[in-house]
């Protein structure tokens, strides 16, 4: 029989042993059948001793129940919109990252950082509704953003808050522009370009609502240092 898989995607399941971290799978623009194809694809290759962790990101809840159908056992974030198969992350190794949210509304972008640092083998910590608007929060949590190896700064709106942030510590900061804000934020254009322009030394900026794309560089910041480099 034909193998339903290979008209619609080639699954990397190398890519931790080339670069240390497994392939992603972005769910949004896949059909639900794509999605439980690959899944099932992920359950086969494990055959119940799985390996690495698969992440499956940008899930609508059709999407999470599809894969749910196949990995039952998988973890399900629905504010994320993240799954995460095998369901406990790895024994976190390495330096901390920390995870800013400027507001509620960009907890879901925010979240999706924090779980793939998780899932990518770091301690990670979120802290959440410190924005600009009120300028004491984020001074209120000065000796935890200072115990961190990286942070990564979820913003909309204006997007200040990665700047604020990084004329306050001495480590790497991630700028994660989210899509939140009225309508001269342009659907995050706004926060971006803010971000590009922080006057702060040390800000590094991903694309917009890329929680995934920030929590993986974080990770990859506060990996353990090697032999070599020591």
């Amino acid at each position: 029989m034909p193998d339903p898989l290979e008209d619609i995607a080639t699954l990397d399941f190398a890519r931790a042993a080339r670069r240390g971290y497994p392939e992603a799978v972005l769910c949004e623009p896949k059909s639900i059948d794509q999605v439980a194809t690959i899944a099932q694809a992920v359950a086969d290759r494990a055959a119940g001793s799985p390996d690495q962790i698969t992440l499956f990101t940008r899930a609508t809840d059709d999407q999470a129940k599809a894969i749910l159908g196949v990995l039952p056992d998988a973890s399900w974030d629905r504010t994320a919109r993240l799954l995460a198969w095998p369901p406990t992350p790895p024994e976190p190794t390495g330096d901390a990252v920390l995870v800013l949210c400027a507001g509620t509304s960009d907890l879901p972008v925010a979240r999706e950082a924090l779980l793939t640092a998780r899932y990518l083998g770091r301690s990670a910590e979120l802290v959440v509704d410190v924005g600009v608007a009120g300028l004491h929060r984020v001074l209120g949590k000065l000796d935890q953003l200072r115990r961190a190896r990286v942070i990564v700064v979820a913003a909309g709106m204006d997007g200040a808050l990665p700047s604020v942030v990084a004329g306050l510590v001495s480590c790497p900061v991630i700028a994660l522009p989210t899509s939140v804000g009225y309508g001269a934020a342009f659907g995050g254009i706004a926060p971006l370009l803010s971000m590009l322009n922080a006057c702060a030394p040390g800000v590094a900026v991903v694309n917009i609502d890329n929680g995934y794309g920030a929590g993986h560089l974080a990770a990859q910041v506060a990996a353990p240092r090697t032999e070599e480099a020591l």
